[in-house]
């Protein structure tokens, strides 16, 4: 789903569904029933090929085992081979992974570290369904930010608890105590890798203002039940909420993200 951060204070993200050529805007549909529906058809996200069974989120399996975009350094950049002359894409790699990225931190089910370009701010957060973020390092290459994550990696979670996220289960926190508090305790580990890469390289945010983000939500969940097209290609509910990548309907809820590349049919009564 595409998203956009709310203009005013307490304005909810808004949601548009990528349907066939259309955008489709659901803010509008909440408390409406909806259907929808899978044709079984699959097309590969990149190359547009049929595939009977959908990669990382919508790839076919020759481009899931070719793509720089589907290398396991993707998961863990820290693990990035581009310096060794290894990687799948080069040209890939110098537009997405050799600029300036970001380390965050960011509530979404408590507090957690992680990494993204800087055109992926703040759309990295509402993707998480993150109420709250704060950028607290700018670093010149995906691969350093991957280093900086794994040093805070040892002190607060690096994955959102999706479950608990849903539920709404969530209490605000005061992110830039948090951010000067683990600059404190992290600050040997983070000053030997300034000292590898250069300062220019790995430079401390120290004044950045917290983010608040609002979503659609009407009611959450209580219990979370997970809808799957593989298994169940018609889900019909009432749209109660939306957040993160989640639709959440009075029947279940459904990671829209993970079913990239298969054909829906959507009503809403």
């Amino acid at each position: 789903m595409q998203t956009r951060l709310g203009e005013g204070e307490g304005e909810a993200v808004t949601y548009h569904l990528p349907i066939g050529d259309e955008l489709l805007s659901l803010n509008p549909l909440m408390g409406k029933t909806i259907k929808l529906i899978y044709s079984g058809v699959i097309n590969c996200a990149h190359c547009g090929r049929k595939t009977k069974k959908s990669f990382n989120q919508g790839y076919c399996y020759p481009c899931f085992t070719k793509l720089a975009q589907c290398d396991s350094c993707i998961m863990s950049p820290e693990k990035c081979h581009y310096h060794a002359g290894t990687c799948r894409q080069p040209e890939w790699g110098d537009e997405f992974c050799m600029t300036d990225h970001f380390v965050y931190l960011a509530n979404s089910s408590g507090i957690k570290v992680g990494i993204t370009r800087g055109s992926q701010i703040p759309t990295r957060w509402m993707d998480q369904g993150a109420i709250q973020a704060i950028p607290i390092f700018r670093v010149s290459t995906r691969q350093q930010s991957g280093l900086v994550e794994v040093v805070f990696k040892n002190h607060v979670a690096d994955k959102t608890n999706w479950r608990r996220m849903l539920k709404g289960e969530v209490d605000i926190i005061d992110l830039e105590q948090c951010r000067d508090e683990l600059f404190e305790a992290c600050k040997a580990e983070i000053s030997a890798l300034q000292d590898e890469y250069g300062v220019q390289s790995i430079q401390a945010i120290n004044d950045a203002a917290p983010v608040s983000i609002h979503y659609p939500v009407e009611e959450f969940p209580t219990k979370v039940t997970s809808f799957n097209f593989d298994k169940q290609p018609e889900i019909t509910g009432v749209l109660k909420g939306i957040k993160g990548q989640y639709l959440i309907l009075d029947t279940g809820v459904l990671n829209i993200r993970k079913f990239g590349g298969y054909h829906i049919e959507f009503t809403a009564a």
